[in-house]
């Protein structure tokens, strides 16, 4: 099915009459009655592939989106100083949430937070965002992140993300300040 690597077909002999469907990865797995007949079973599957696709959209906003939602975030958490010249989704972010480029003000998302919920999309963004202000971790960093009120269940929610491969997440070595550009919140390789 288009938007997924492969689809998996689970059936249960307590499921009777729900069919329900998520990613897992790449795959859409598709829960089907076990005394579903084959023949509906594609059916199934399309259906619910695409609403599964449609639920992903309507929580994954575009790079238009981001910029707006980083304004907003810096307004509401860091007196409006905080201004990227741009902010967007990036698919080659594979061992990091995020980063910037603060001398440049722009701002990359991994594609993978693309369908977390929403306060961990914005905390990720409003880290990014105090990279622009301050470019390590240290105390100023973190004195103005802990003002984006979901800091400890945003963190908690990325690090249990990152503990499903059996791998620690956390933002790194404190990086010196000349090599603070491109400095970004890192999950497991």
């Amino acid at each position: 099915m288009e938007g997924f690597a492969d689809v998996e077909i689970r059936r249960s002999a307590r499921r009777r009459k729900t069919v329900s469907a998520h990613r897992d990865g790449e795959r859409l797995v598709v829960l089907l009655p076990a005394g579903l007949a084959e023949r509906v079973e594609q059916r199934y599957v399309r259906e619910m592939g695409e609403k599964v696709l449609a639920r992903e959209a309507r929580r994954r906003p575009s790079d238009v989106d981001l910029v707006e939602r980083a304004r907003d975030l810096s307004r509401r958490h860091l007196d409006g100083r905080a201004v990227p010249t741009s902010v967007r989704w990036v698919t080659n972010q594979g061992t990091r949430w995020g980063s910037c480029t603060p001398s440049q003000g722009t701002i990359r998302l991994s594609h993978r937070l693309q369908g977390m919920p929403g306060y961990v999309q914005d905390y990720v963004l409003t880290h990014e965002l105090v990279h622009l202000l301050v470019p390590g971790h240290g105390r100023d960093f973190y004195a103005l992140l802990d003002r984006y009120p979901s800091c400890e269940r945003a963190r908690g929610y990325l690090e249990g993300w990152s503990g499903r491969d059996e791998t620690a997440w956390d933002d790194g070595p404190e990086p010196a300040p000349e090599t603070a550009e491109g400095d970004g919140v890192s999950p497991p390789a």
